[in-house]
C-alpha cells in the first residue's frame, strides 16, 4: 500500500509523525509519504499548495489521510472525485487525535478498514457511516476488494446491498472455494436450489461468463485467476496478439478481467509485441526455459516444428500451467500464427 499523510498545523505534524511510526511498525510493507503544509514549520512545509499535493497523489496513492478539518479534506479532493472503483481511500483525523472519519471509498477503497486501524493506532474513535457497516450486514464491494475480485456492474452491486439491507435473500454461486461463515442474507445457489423467483438476486463468483438466462438480476464477481500462455512468431504485432487472446477468451466464455498474467518461453522474453500487449493490459509477463517447460505436469499438445525451434513440443499450454501452478483450462488454439492456451490457478479461494 502507498499512503500519504497530510498535516496542516504543528499539532497535526506531531500527530503525523506519531501515526507514521506506528503505521511503519504495524505494516512495514506499506510505503508511507508525509506531506506538511504549515507556515509555522517553514523548513518542513511543501512549496506546492495542498491542493496540488492532493492532485498529485489522488490518482496514484492507495490511501490519503488528512489530519485536520473534514471540510478542508472535502474541498481538496472534490475536483478529483471519480468512481468508487478507482478513488483511493480517504480518511480524516482531527489534530487532537480524538476522531478518525472514513470519508471516501469506505468499502471498495478500504477506507473503513483503514479508519479502524488508524483509530486503533492513535487511540481515536472510528467514525464509519456506510449503511451495511452500521447494520452489521454483508458489503459486497468490501468482500470483492479483500478477495481481489473484479466487480462487473456497480449498479448491480448497489442492488445487492439494498436487497440485504431490506432483509431479502441473495443467492451465491461460486467457482472458487469459499471459506468462513456465510454472512446473514446470503444462501447457496447450487444444482438449481435457490433463486426460484426471477427477481431474486444472484451473486456469481466466477471467471466464466454465466449463461444468458442467469444474467438478469445477477452480479458477477470475477477472480483474477486465469493465466494466458502465448506463442508467436518473432515480430508479431501487439494488436495481433491482443486479437488472438481476446478471441480465445470469448470462445471459452472467460471474462477478460479474469486474466492475471501472461506466460511464454524465455526465447520470447524480449519480444516487443508481447511486452507491449502485457504492459497495455496491465498484467505481468513471465517466461520459462525449455527445461522448465519440459517439467510441466499434464497432457499437452505436441508440435514437431515447435520442438525443433524451441526445444519443447508445446510452449503456450506448458507455460500457462506452470505460471498458474494449476490446471489447463483451454488447450492450444491458433489464430493467424499466434497460439493461445488458458490455465487457471488451483490455490485460489475467497474468504468471508
Amino acid at each position: 500500500m502507498e499512503a500519504v499523510i497530510f498535516a496542516c498545523s504543528r499539532k497535526a505534524y506531531l500527530l503525523q509523525k506519531r501515526l507514521e511510526g506506528k503505521w511503519a511498525l504495524e505494516q512495514p510493507e506499506s510505503k508511507i509519504i508525509c506531506k506538511v503544509k504549515c507556515k509555522s514549520l517553514p523548513e518542513l512545509s511543501e512549496k506546492k499548495s495542498l491542493k496540488e499535493c492532493a492532485a498529485e497523489y489522488f490518482s496514484r496513492a492507495d490511501a490519503l489521510v488528512f489530519i485536520g478539518a473534514a471540510g478542508i479534506a472535502v474541498r481538496l479532493i472534490a475536483p478529483f472525485l471519480g468512481h468508487k472503483s478507482k478513488d483511493p481511500a480517504v480518511v480524516v483525523l482531527d489534530e487532537q487525535g480524538k476522531f478518525c472519519i472514513s470519508l471516501l471509498s469506505g468499502h471498495a477503497g478500504g477506507a473503513n478498514e483503514l479508519t479502524e486501524k488508524v483509530a486503533g493506532w492513535v487511540g481515536a474513535v472510528p467514525v464509519i457511516t456506510t449503511a451495511t457497516d452500521r447494520e452489521g450486514k454483508f458489503a459486497v464491494d468490501e468482500f470483492a476488494r479483500k478477495n481481489g475480485l473484479f466487480i462487473t456492474d456497480w449498479e448491480m452491486a448497489k442492488r445487492v446491498s439494498v436487497e440485504i439491507l431490506e432483509g431479502r435473500q441473495v443467492w451465491v454461486d461460486s467457482e472458487l472455494p469459499l471459506e468462513g461463515r456465510m454472512p446473514e442474507g446470503l444462501s447457496w445457489y447450487q444444482d438449481g436450489i435457490g433463486k426460484k423467483n426471477a427477481e431474486d438476486m444472484l451473486l456469481s463468483i466466477s471467471y466464466h461468463k454465466i449463461p444468458g438466462r442467469f444474467l438478469e438480476n445477477t452480479l458477477c464477481l470475477v477472480p483474477k485467476a486465469v493465466v494466458v500462455g502465448i506463442g508467436c512468431r518473432k515480430g508479431t504485432a501487439k494488436e495481433k496478439i491482443a486479437d488472438a487472446v481476446g478471441q480465445c477468451l470469448s470462445e471459452e466464455r472467460i471474462w477478460t478481467e479474469a486474466v492475471c498474467m501472461a506466460a511464454s518461453i524465455d526465447l520470447k522474453k524480449e519480444e516487443a509485441g508481447l511486452l507491449a500487449y502485457c504492459q497495455e493490459s496491465g498484467f505481468p509477463f513471465i517466461t520459462f526455459s525449455s527445461e522448465e517447460l519440459q517439467k510441466a505436469e499434464g497432457e499437452f499438445s505436441s508440435s514437431h516444428f515447435v520442438k525443433e525451434v524451441t526445444g519443447v513440443s508445446c510452449v503456450c499450454e506448458r507455460s500457462a500451467v506452470l505460471a498458474a501452478e494449476g490446471k489447463l483450462l483451454c488447450q492450444k488454439k491458433i489464430y493467424d500464427g499466434v497460439t493461445v492456451a488458458l490455465a487457471v490457478k488451483q490455490k485460489g479461494k475467497a474468504v468471508f
